[in-house]
C-alpha cells in the first residue's frame, strides 16, 4: 500500500516536471511584427547596395522582441537592411561582417544558434525540454538576416539581424565607437554605428 502511494507520488512529480519543461523557453515575438527600421538609422552605399544599420543597444528592445536580455548575455543584435540599387545580382553569402569598438577590439559574429546558447548560459537555463530549445532557436533564427539568397532586381530589399558577441563574453554595456565593416560586397563598406 505504501509502496503504491510512493510510486504514485513519484509518477505525479515526474508528470508535473515534464509538463513544466514543455513550454517555450522564451516567448519570441513573430518576426512579421518587426517594426520599421528607424529613420535615423546609419547608412552607406557599397557599389549597388545600400546598407542601413540600427543596433538594439538596450535591454528593453531585446526583451520586447525576444523576451530575453541579449545585452546581459553578451550578445549585440545589429539590425541590417540591404537594398539592391542596380546592376548585376549581389552575392551576399560571401559578405564578411566585422564589428569593432573604439578600443579596437573585434567582436565575434555568431550564428543565431550560438547566440541562443549564449543566452541560455547567461540566464542559467540548463534543464529544459529539447523541443523547447529547438522552438526557441527556430523563432530566434527567423529574425536573422538571410545571407544565402543573392540580392537582385526581383528581391530588392532584405532586413534582419546579425548577432555579435562581446570580445570577452561580458555583458554589453554602452559600447562606444562601434564600427560595422562589411567586406566582399561589390565595394567594402564601413558604418559608424554610434
Amino acid at each position: 500500500m505504501i509502496r503504491r502511494q510512493v510510486l504514485s507520488i513519484i509518477l505525479l512529480a515526474v508528470v508535473v516536471f515534464a509538463a513544466s519543461c514543455a513550454g517555450a523557453l522564451f516567448r519570441v515575438k513573430p518576426a512579421i511584427e518587426l517594426p520599421p527600421l528607424p529613420a535615423d538609422a546609419k547608412s552607406a552605399s557599397a557599389g549597388g547596395v545600400t546598407v542601413r544599420v540600427a543596433p538594439l543597444m538596450n535591454d528593453e528592445e531585446s526583451q520586447e522582441l525576444f523576451e530575453a536580455n541579449l545585452p546581459l548575455s553578451g550578445i549585440l543584435p545589429v539590425r541590417l537592411e540591404l537594398v539592391f540599387e542596380s546592376g548585376v545580382p549581389v552575392e551576399i553569402n560571401k559578405a564578411r561582417f566585422h564589428l569593432r569598438d573604439a578600443e579596437g577590439r573585434e567582436w565575434k559574429l555568431v550564428s543565431p544558434k550560438a547566440a541562443v546558447s549564449r543566452i541560455l548560459k547567461a540566464n542559467d537555463v540548463y534543464a529544459y525540454n529539447p523541443n523547447s530549445r529547438k522552438q526557441f532557436e527556430r523563432e530566434f533564427a527567423a529574425y536573422a538576416m538571410d545571407l544565402k539568397t543573392p540580392l537582385s532586381s526581383s528581391d530588392r530589399s532584405r532586413q534582419g539581424f546579425v548577432f555579435f558577441e562581446t570580445p570577452k563574453k561580458e555583458p554589453v554595456e554602452s559600447p562606444k565607437g562601434l564600427i560595422l565593416a562589411i567586406e566582399k560586397l561589390p565595394q567594402p563598406v564601413e558604418i559608424r554605428i554610434n
